[in-house]
């Protein structure tokens, strides 16, 4: 039912009630009866005021209904116990006081033990229910919200379980599929080398060039899986050694790019060019903290490469994980495109990264 309807209820039962009970009344007795019904319209909004005009109606008849509503509605919304315990006793004491009740003899009524007691269980009876009604409002709001968090917490372990099932995936395809193309790759290698003839020579070829197009390929599949949680991941393009400016930009070290490329340098080539880049920055940003690097384009011959040399750390390195796998990864890389990766440590402490590819590679 709408809430102004039960209001509209409400002040017409209160309405009635003081009819029956104050026929005979006085009109200053009228008027105050008439103001605590309409203060019943407001108390949803006013709780604390509509019991305070239900106090004269206390006074003029034992059980009201109008001040029986009031208690209950600032009960029912307050969470003040010491202002609840306040009204309590004020409601009782003012249905107890023994005016203006006066007994058929003419002489006042005094307010007796009796009296206060029954004042207080009528004044207490509300108040617990109007209690009773918060703490079952209260009660189902918390229910709401642990069925939430339950679901909430059933999300995450779902999402926890698709992560390691990629993560696992993940290592069955490294571990598997990309030794295994990386085999053929390098087979396919030594027998374009090794055979006279065209057509064998073409074949081993065109399988040594499909086998690093599936590496790659194979690599990408690899990181989405590694991606954890259920949002999509779009595939994004492979870079380029145009992108090597944006990388420089955003490696977060203080980093110096020199050189230039012609370019009839191959996809493959750029690809193997830029992820060592990216490795070594990452290395540098891992292992020689406040370290600068510098990045070096060349070429010699029918060979193109690039070098990346680093400082001396400034500071001491933060223990960060990693799989030890960055540099392992990039000379395969450059064995499948005929190149040599060099790294180590240089004479003043630094480290450098070399890699050398043909130009053709592909």
């Amino acid at each position: 039912m709408p809430p102004p309807v039960v209001d509209l209820a409400v002040v017409a039962v209160a309405a009635m009630d003081t009819w029956l009970n104050l026929w005979d009344a006085t009109e200053p007795e009228l008027v105050l009866a008439a103001l605590g019904c309409a203060a019943l319209a407001f108390r949803r909004r006013f709780p604390f005021v509509v019991f305070l005009f239900s106090l004269p109606v206390t006074l003029l008849q034992d059980v009201a209904v109008i001040p029986l509503v009031a208690l209950f509605t600032l009960a029912e919304r307050s969470r003040d116990r010491r202002l609840l315990a306040v009204c309590v006793a004020l409601s009782t004491v003012v249905g107890s006081l023994p005016w203006p009740h006066v007994g058929g003899s003419g002489v006042v009524q005094p307010m007796t033990l009796v009296a206060f007691a029954y004042n207080l269980a009528a004044a207490l009876a509300p108040v617990l229910f109007g209690q009773l009604v918060q703490a079952q409002r209260d009660l189902k709001r918390r229910l709401v919200e642990v069925e939430e968090a339950k679901e909430h917490e059933r999300a995450l372990h779902a999402q926890a379980v698709l992560a390691r099932e990629r993560a696992q995936l993940a290592r069955e395809m490294h571990d598997v599929v990309s030794h295994q193309v990386s085999l053929i790759a390098v087979q396919a290698g030594a027998l374009q080398v090794a055979t006279k003839e065209a057509d064998t020579k073409e074949a081993a070829r065109t399988i040594r060039s499909l086998s690093v197009t599936t590496l790659d390929e194979l690599r990408t599949m690899v990181t989405l899986l590694r991606a954890s949680g259920g949002h999509a991941t779009e595939l994004t393009p492979q870079p380029t050694l145009a992108d090597l400016h944006r990388l420089v930009a955003s490696s977060g070290t203080q980093t110096r790019l020199t050189g230039d490329l012609p370019p009839a340098v191959g996809t493959p080539a750029q690809r193997a060019l830029y992820r060592t880049v990216q490795e070594s920055l990452t290395n540098v940003r891992k292992h020689a903290p406040g370290a600068t690097a510098l990045v070096e384009l060349w070429q010699a011959g029918d060979d193109v490469g690039v070098t990346v040399t680093n400082t001396p750390p400034t500071r001491p390195a933060l223990p960060l994980p990693g799989s030890q796998q960055g540099l392992v990864g990039l000379r395969e890389r450059a064995e499948i495109l005929h190149g040599t990766l060099e790294a180590g440590p240089t004479a003043v402490g630094g480290y450098r990264v070399r890699l050398r590819i043909p130009l053709t590679a592909d």
